[in-house]
This record gives C-alpha cells, structure tokens and sequence, in this order.
C-alpha cells in the first residue's frame, strides 16, 4: 500500500511539473492530492498553517537579506576588480590565468550564496578575457561550471540557510562549518588544473611579461572591498558578535557601501538590486511552503516512518548510507533544484540519519555537497542552464567538460567521510 501511494504521489509530481507548473505550486498540489485522498484531516486549516508557518519564520530572514547582497554586487565593478587583483598572481602557477575561474567564484561564493549568481558574475567576466589569451573553451568553462558551485558550499549559503531552518539546526554553526570543506574542494580543483596544465603544456598560452612584486602588490588593491565585506559578514558570525540574520543585514549594509564607493550604486541599482532579490526571494519562499505543506502531508500518510523502517531494515553501514543517499541526491537533482531536493526530502530522511549516528551539521554539509553536485547534472543543472545562456553551448558538451570537477566532488564526499573533522573541527572552536 506505502509503495502505491509513495509511486502515485512521485507520478503526480512529475506529471504537474510536466505540465510546466512552478514547483512550489506543484509541491502543494501532489501534498493537496495526499492529504485529500489518504487522510481524514481537514486540508485547508492544514495547508494554511503550515504553509504560513513556513514563510513567517525568523531565522528565514537571513535568506531574503543575502539573496540582496548578492544582486547589489552583481550590478558593481567587484567582479572586474576581483580579476584585476588576482591576475599578476597566479601567471607562474600551472595553468596560470584558468586559476581565475577557481579563486574569483571562492571569493565571491563567500559574499554571495547563490550558485547560479557565482557562476555568472564571474564567467561574464573571466570566459570572454581567457578566450582572448587563447585558453581552450573547454576547461576554462568545465573549471568554471564546477566552481560556480562553491557559491552554495562557501558561506554564506542560501541552502544552508534552507537546510537549518528544515531541520532545526544552527545557522551559524553550518556557515562555520562549510568554510574548510569549501576550500577543500576548491584546492581540489586548482589541483586539476595544475595537473591538466602540465599533461597539456601546448594548450596553455605562453606567459606574458612578468610582474613586479610591487606590481603584484599594487594590484591587489583591487581585492580590498570584497575582502572586507567577506571579513565583515563572516567574522561577525564566528566570533558570535551576529547571528545569521544580523549579519546577513551587515551585509546588505556593507554591499551598499562597496557600490557607492566604486560609483555604481544609483536609485536605479538600488530598484533592481531590491526588484531582483524580491523576485528569487518569492520564488524561494513558495518552494519552501509548498515543501513544508507536503511534508505535513507525508507524515499523516506514514511515509517518512515506512520509509526509514525501510532503510534502516536494509542494515546498511553508514558508509553504504552515505553513498546510497549521494546517489539519491543526484538523482533528484536530475529532475529538480537544490533548495525544492532539501525541503522535500529532511523531513523523510533527518530519522533515519539521527538513527544511523550522523551527525546533523556534518550532514548538512554533506548534502550541500552533494546538491551541488546536482547543479552540474543535466537536464536540470541549474550552472548548466547559466552556461549555456552565456556561451550558446550544447547542454551535452558542458555536462562533459564539467564531469571531472563531478569525480572531484565524489572524492571530496569520501574525504569528508574518513575525515569529518574536516567539517566538525572549526564549528567546536567557536561559541555560537
């Protein structure tokens, strides 16, 4: 009986996404359809509690608060500058100028939060100057579809910010957390690179003239506002001065410091950067409640106890689960968007992981990891649908340059998994 309704509910879904329905919509309607046919529970005093619940939640705030940061900065020079600061750097590094690509979407996944916004800010910028160096389009875009992904792991973190309020865990203590695996993953890329560059010596432009060390150190002026903002925003919440939300309106605070400073900030920015965090804010907001209503619908039926009866009847070590759950994101990221694949399926399975022994910060990260992962799987990678509007490239070609930064994000899950200090370490160094 689970299993018949669990395929009708999974049919009915993909059925009204089909039919070009907004997923938050479409959430509601599969939980409407569960609740009316399955329960005895009256469906609309449900669906407006929980779904008002949802959206009225304080720690949430955070998310609207970021998500401005990030459009404020897009519509400023911080990218521009970022590239200019890095550039005389890294020209002795294998690879040289495809580093870029790397460290700017790291520098700017930490004032950012969105991976999509991460891989366009900096791939506007960096795809058209390496294709006027002559580096090859396809690892300057393959680095950069898998780096765009760090925008999600790098706090701050719109899905971080998603995955506390769903499972009730501390904000704070997820951004501290996501800081080494970020940089992990990051090192792991740059390390591609190096290793691509020297089995490929004839596809890497020759070196320029060199820079000076004071022309090095001139440069990186450039780097000082987002240095500063990533320094405000994220010390703020390490040290404990601010919590998420707090210093997520730092934030907002310090990107309008940083446009005006560099001239960009006029009352039509200000409209845009507001119109657009509005728009991506809502579309959020009605994922989340629809996700939360059905949710709800799921634990009337029983799904989520059948479920992790089910998978804990299986006897699977906690590796075999980590691995069996990495498979399961991915495939859901086929078909759906990282923030839609966490609020649907924590309520399912957060049981099963408190039972297996894992613990909920660590696993946080890890399903972070793994959506992002999901970003770079077609036919639903959201970095994927980004790239293709910038470079007009099939969907088919850009999932094959990025599938080795895919291998590195599977060897990143195990090291996390042999290694959890790697996560667990700097949130116990601090109080939150």
């Amino acid at each position: 009986m689970d299993l018949g309704i669990t395929l009708l509910l999974i049919a009915a879904l993909f059925l009204i996404l089909g039919a070009g329905v907004w997923i938050g919509l479409s959430l509601t309607g599969v939980a409407w359809i569960a609740m009316e046919l399955f329960t005895n529970r009256p469906v609309g005093d449900s669906m407006a509690i929980t779904m008002w619940g949802s959206a009225s939640s304080w720690t949430l705030t955070a998310l609207p608060l970021f998500i401005w940061m990030g459009e404020i900065l897009f519509r400023t020079r911080l990218s521009e500058d970022m590239f200019k600061g890095l550039a005389p750097w890294l020209e002795k590094l294998p690879g040289r100028l495809l580093h870029t690509n790397i460290i700017g979407c790291t520098i700017f996944a930490a004032v950012s939060g969105s991976s999509a916004a991460t891989c366009a800010t900096i791939g506007k910028m960096t795809l058209p100057e390496l294709k006027r160096r002559g580096y090859p389009d396809s690892i300057a875009i393959g680095t950069l579809a898998g780096a765009g992904t760090l925008g999600l792991l790098i706090p701050p973190s719109i899905i971080m910010i998603v995955y506390g309020v769903t499972a009730n865990v501390s904000i704070a203590k997820l951004f501290m957390a996501g800081v080494i695996p970020g940089l992990l993953l990051a090192g792991l890329f740059m390390g591609y690179t190096m290793v691509w560059a020297l089995l490929n010596p004839n596809k890497i432009p020759p070196a320029g003239q060199s820079t000076r060390l004071l022309e090095k150190l001139r440069a990186s002026k450039h780097l000082i506002p987002v240095v500063s903002l990533i320094v405000a925003v994220l010390g703020s919440i390490y040290t404990g001065i601010a919590t998420a939300t707090e210093a997520a309106a730092l934030g907002v605070v310090g990107a309008l410091v940083v446009a005006a400073t560099q001239g960009a900030l006029s009352w039509r920015t200000f409209q845009d950067s507001l119109q657009g965090a509005a728009r991506l804010y809502c579309m959020i907001a009605l994922i989340l409640a629809g996700a939360a209503f059905l949710t709800l619908a799921m634990g009337y039926i029983g799904l989520p106890r059948h479920l992790a009866e089910w998978i804990a009847s299986l006897g699977l070590s906690p590796l075999a689960l980590v691995l069996a759950l990495m498979v399961f994101f991915v495939v859901l990221g086929c078909f759906l968007d990282g923030i839609s694949i966490v609020v649907l399926t924590m309520g399912v399975l957060l049981p099963t992981v408190e039972a297996a022994g894992l613990d909920l910060v660590w696993f946080g990260i890890f399903v972070v990891l793994v959506v992002e992962m999901a970003q770079i799987t077609p036919p639903v990678g959201f970095n994927l649908f980004v790239l293709q509007g910038m470079t007009q490239r099939d969907i088919a070609w850009l999932a094959k340059q990025a599938f080795p930064m895919f291998l590195l994000m599977v060897l990143a899950v195990l090291l996390i998994y042999f290694v959890p200090g790697l996560i667990t370490w700097l949130p116990q160094q601090m109080s939150v």
